[in-house]
């Protein structure tokens, strides 16, 4: 018996879709339902490296942790990382296939759909109820061609819909009416009910516009879901620029936002960390004074150099260097630090070389096949254990790998200047090991870090998000959406 599939369609980016997932997968798993995440379509350049050894989005492998499950290519069969306005590298189950620009991928769109359905169905096999996320809205007309990322994608398996909104932008009820309003007679069929996002206050006060709603659209409202304040989940692209109070006396440290910052839930665990003080420096902003300076990853490595450089943060890392500050550099950062970064195929953009900073002996060209693993070993640093994943296309040589950032288990990572003040790694998630992350702290000058267990945080907010939605859903409708009341799920 294959597994039942229920959609989450969003009416804006951000309305909602990837909490609710990662809530319902949690909700069904505490109950024994075998349930799996699924996006068929994702643009975003946060990622993560799966069991399979491919590349997913980060907020599906949240999803299948809140599930109980390893990340799967299948989970997430279209990932697309943008490395310009119009062009983004395109990952198929798993694998880079190349860079389209946007009218090359809308050709596209017919082999990706096979694609989609390929993954859904071997996930479908092996589970009893798949639950599923759109992208941005299914409301986007000039998308709605070939769409396999919200309504093509459900029509084509058939599956219900759930279109939540974000009331704490306004406008609510326009945007359900109105996306309701856009969709096709067989699309809006399709949409079960809907469910309001992020309410704080009387809901009393809400009551007449939830009347209202059933009776214009003849549709449910299944939840009012409440504002958690301080939540906190891995984001799937936007930077969460806000931290948890840190102590007086805090370490400093700052990251630059560059145009193609990726993978920036490396930093999670040092926002959440009450001894750091941590700061995204935007291109608007000057660079603030800062213990320990992080160059982050970057999907356009040569691209968001010249903007460092453009922006002035290349004379305020030299002067900051010479007054002793700690310079670390993560993936695409550490690439920056060396010597050269060549890129003959035109991997990233126009083909071609770059002078990098030039404080590590070592150089870079980037290569079609992505390395892309999970890694474990420990920091030359304290012989501190760590842990973490990489996702590069660059191969790295040079003199200065051999003073290595971490042996690992099959070989060294990465590269120490000297002098000791700058360090580089292609180690993404480094922080989430909690010696590896006291051992960068006391290096960059916090001379007693207690570093708090982000897996457990990471847990504990996932348990908290599937108490509140449990709460406020409407769960017998859920069970009714994926049919769960069929012999061997639960009776």
């Amino acid at each position: 018996m294959t597994a039942r599939t229920l959609m989450i369609q969003g009416t804006t980016s951000d309305a909602g879709k990837s909490t609710l997932v990662a809530a319902l997968c949690r909700l069904l798993a505490r109950r024994g339902v075998k349930v799996a995440p699924f996006k068929p379509q994702n643009m975003a350049l946060n990622s993560a490296v799966t069991e399979d050894g491919g590349e997913i989005g980060r907020a599906q492998a949240v999803q299948a942790r809140a599930a109980g499950l390893e990340p799967h290519t299948d989970m997430n069969p279209v990932l697309l990382k943008p490395n310009t306005d119009t062009g983004a590298q395109v990952i198929v189950q798993g694998r880079a296939i190349g860079n389209l620009d946007a009218q090359d991928y809308h050709a596209y769109k017919r082999i990706a759909r096979r694609a989609v359905l390929e993954s859904h169905g071997r996930l479908a096999a092996r589970f009893d109820a798949i639950v599923a996320e759109g992208a941005g809205s299914p409301a986007e007309i000039n998308l709605r061609e070939g769409d396999i990322a919200n309504m093509g994608f459900a029509e084509a398996v058939d599956c219900p819909v759930i279109l939540i909104a974000d009331i704490d932008r306004g406008g609510v009820f326009a945007h359900l009416v109105g996306t309701l309003a856009l969709l096709s007679e067989s699309e809006r069929a399709r949409v079960a009910g809907f469910v309001i996002n992020r309410f704080r206050g009387d809901i009393a006060l809400l009551q007449p516009g939830l009347d209202w709603l059933e009776r214009e659209t003849g549709k449910p409202a299944l939840g009012v879901l409440p504002y958690l304040h301080g939540l906190h989940l891995e984001a799937e692209d936007a930077i969460e620029s806000g931290q948890r109070g840190a102590s007086a006396g805090a370490l400093r440290v700052v990251v630059p936002v560059t145009p193609r910052i990726s993978n920036h839930t490396d930093f999670d665990p040092l926002r959440l960390h009450m001894q750091v003080d941590l700061r995204f420096v935007y291109p608007s902003e000057t660079p603030p004074p800062a213990d320990l300076v992080i160059l982050p990853g970057s999907k356009s490595v040569r691209a968001d150099l010249s903007f460092l450089r453009t922006t002035g943060w290349e004379a305020y890392l030299r002067r900051y260097l010479r007054y002793g500050g700690k310079l670390l550099g993560i993936c695409g950062g550490l690439q920056m630090l060396g010597q050269e970064i060549h890129d003959p195929l035109g991997l990233e953009g126009e083909t071609g070389s770059c002078a990098g900073f030039g404080w590590l002996d070592l150089s870079t060209v980037l290569e079609p096949e992505k390395q892309l693993r999970n890694v474990r070993g420990e920091l030359t640093l304290e012989n501190a254990p760590v842990t973490g994943y990489e996702i590069h296309a660059g191969v790295t040589k040079g003199p200065a790998l051999e003073r290595p950032f971490a042996r690992l288990t099959d070989r060294n990572d990465g590269a120490c200047s000297e002098d000791g003040q700058i360090m580089g790694t292609y180690l993404h998630g480094l922080f989430e090991s909690n010696a590896a992350t006291d051992a960068i702290l006391r290096w960059a000058g916090l001379a007693e870090p207690e570093t708090p267990d982000y897996a457990a945080i990471r847990e504990a907010e996932i348990d908290r998000l599937a108490d509140a939605v449990g709460a406020h859903l409407d769960m017998n409708a859920i069970d009714r959406m994926l049919d769960l009341n069929r012999q061997g799920v639960y009776a």
